[in-house]
């Protein structure tokens, strides 16, 4: 006899998941010279500084500290809060299907985002149809935890009510993937939606 699939659950990450993001795509609109922009992007917005969001430090502590040490850049910094979302570029090919189908076929859906607490919600509003079909999101930011950190995944499986083996869990950074596996998820690495889609028909949460 063959022994039952224990997952039951489909857990996210969102940025390069389900939306592509890159401060590229908001800055390459405000700087027009390629080698400003990658200086730019290299030197001053760094995913570093940007990751402090994430971890839930204010943008407007952030963009003084930055100001204070590029004050040449400050209206490019200061762009940086109001302007978020133009960071995020269309949904990632494919993958909003995914989330239609699984929804569709019962299957509960949550996410594990790194995502700042001032940035999240007016990102959010922009794809309800997708989001509302989620049963919740923990959001580093809000709760100061940020990917790859295993307090984030012990968490997170607390509040949607899983157990270790109950979910599986996709995300495009290899580090926050060895960490989702080492908390109990079945975690997978996104490339595509083609093979992601693959790997849930082989758990036997999505129809061949």
């Amino acid at each position: 006899m063959s022994v039952p699939n224990p997952i039951r659950a489909v857990v996210f990450d969102v940025g390069n998941v389900l939306y592509h993001w890159d401060p590229r795509f908001l800055y390459e609109r405000l700087i027009d010279d390629d080698q400003a922009l990658a200086a730019f992007l290299r030197d001053v917005v760094t995913h570093d500084w940007h990751f402090q969001h994430d971890a839930g430090r204010p943008f407007a502590e952030t963009s003084a500290e930055l100001i204070a040490r590029y004050p040449q850049h400050e209206s490019l910094i200061a762009a940086w809060g109001p302007r978020f979302n133009e960071s995020i570029g269309g949904p990632v090919p494919g993958m909003a299907e995914i989330v239609r189908e699984l929804d569709a076929a019962g299957v509960p859906l949550y996410a594990i985002t790194n995502f700042s607490a001032e940035f999240w919600p007016p990102f959010r509003a922009t794809a309800p149809e997708l989001f509302d079909r989620f049963r919740d999101v923990v959001v580093s930011g809000d709760e100061k935890l940020v990917k790859p950190d295993p307090a984030i995944y012990a968490l997170a499986l607390r509040r949607f009510g899983l157990g270790r083996g109950e979910a599986v869990f996709v995300d495009d950074n290899a580090a926050n993937v060895a960490a989702a596996d080492a908390a109990g998820l079945h975690a997978v690495h996104f490339t595509d939606a083609a093979t992601f889609r693959a790997e849930l028909v082989r758990l036997e949460l999505l129809p061949a």
